[in-house]
């Protein structure tokens, strides 16, 4: 799989950008805040349909415009054809012609694993970002997951809404937990399916980056340990002094353990980068091997941060995307590009919103 082409309307500082890549390294340089980090959130856009900036679609949109397209050609088993139009009155959404009905339907199209320094928050950040960084993984790789996800969110707003209520309809409120009890218990069983698969593959990345020097452990942490019926039965008093449901796997966590303490209180910084490196490392390892071929990589300014040791760990995940006829998009100045990528790549400059190939 690999993005043939790009093409961008009034989205962050391009006014207007058509550009065609081939499979293999594309190096984009220039200088700060000119355009080389947008490019790649389009890309991500396009595969997950939110920026990895945790941003909304109005801070997408180019100054004083109405909104933003970003369209692109996916080669992969098959071409397909990638249109979406945001603006605040207009959202539209097409593959191939067709408008996408369900979600279900379009994700998998472009399939693309981002590193770029808000990564640190999976490790150091509060348990949202680990259940968001868990239930896209699934979506990549189980198409019914998506769906049973916004079922749940769906089940779980109503309810918080009813809970809010001077007065609760107890019938109301019977039919949204049984929506949520549903419909949990499919999400809990299959991130308990999916971290046992998963967490070798993030142990043996942290490992090989941080030189066995460090021994990591990987397990999820649902919020209910038992059957979720009777925990949100048991948790009634709570919820009517907080007023919103307090049991769920929308309190689930991931647990990052380095030498059996938690990586977020008692880790250095460099374990926390190393960590954060490998659960993505992990990911487009995951994703490779379930469906045979690599995702796109977006490398956003990493390896310029990152010092001898832990560039060196990134390297083979690079070298297997290449072998495999992968795709990898790497931003960074002309001063700390990475030298041990050889020549066998394309460099391009971006320079205030436009972006040009220059001569190998």
């Amino acid at each position: 799989m690999h993005l043939a082409r790009l093409r961008l309307r009034d989205f962050r500082n391009y006014a207007r950008m058509d550009s065609e890549f081939t499979p293999g390294f594309h190096l984009l340089l220039g200088d700060n805040a000119q355009g080389k980090t947008n490019v790649l959130e389009a890309i991500y856009l396009l595969a997950t349909l939110r920026s990895f900036r945790g941003v909304g679609g109005g801070q997408m949109i180019r100054h004083d415009a109405k909104g933003y397209f970003v369209g692109a050609t996916v080669v992969g088993q098959a071409t397909a054809e990638i249109k979406a139009y945001w603006s605040p009155r207009e959202r539209q959404l097409s593959l191939n012609g067709v408008p996408v009905r369900r979600l279900a339907d379009y994700l998998g199209t472009l399939r693309a694993v981002v590193f770029c320094t808000e990564d640190l928050q999976l490790v150091k950040g509060a348990a949202r970002g680990r259940r968001r960084f868990l239930d896209l993984l699934l979506a990549q790789t189980q198409p019914s997951y998506l769906p049973l996800l916004l079922r749940y969110t769906q089940a779980l707003r109503s309810r918080n809404a009813l809970l809010k209520q001077p007065t609760v309809d107890d019938d109301q409120l019977a039919g949204f937990t049984h929506e949520l009890v549903e419909t949990g218990g499919e999400l809990m069983a299959a991130r308990q399916a999916l971290v046992p698969k998963f967490s070798p593959l993030v142990r043996l990345a942290f490992r090989r980056i941080a030189h066995d020097t460090d021994e990591l452990k990987v397990a999820y942490a649902p919020s209910v340990k038992g059957d979720l019926a009777v925990a949100l039965a048991q948790s009634r008093q709570r919820e009517r002094v907080f007023r919103a449901t307090v049991v769920g796997p929308h309190r689930d966590d991931l647990d990052l353990l380095v030498n059996d303490r938690s990586a977020a209180e008692f880790s250095s910084e460099g374990q926390k980068r190393t960590l954060a490196i490998a659960l993505k490392m992990a990911q487009a390892e995951f994703l490779t091997g379930l469906h045979g071929s690599p995702p796109v990589l977006l490398i956003d300014d990493v390896m310029g941060e990152l010092d001898a040791k832990r560039r060196a760990g990134l390297l083979p995940l690079l070298g297997q995307a290449h072998r495999a006829g992968g795709q990898v998009f790497m931003t960074c100045t002309e001063e700390n590009w990475p030298r041990e990528l050889g020549r066998d790549l394309s460099r391009w400059e971006v320079r205030a919103g436009a972006m040009g190939r220059l001569a190998d």
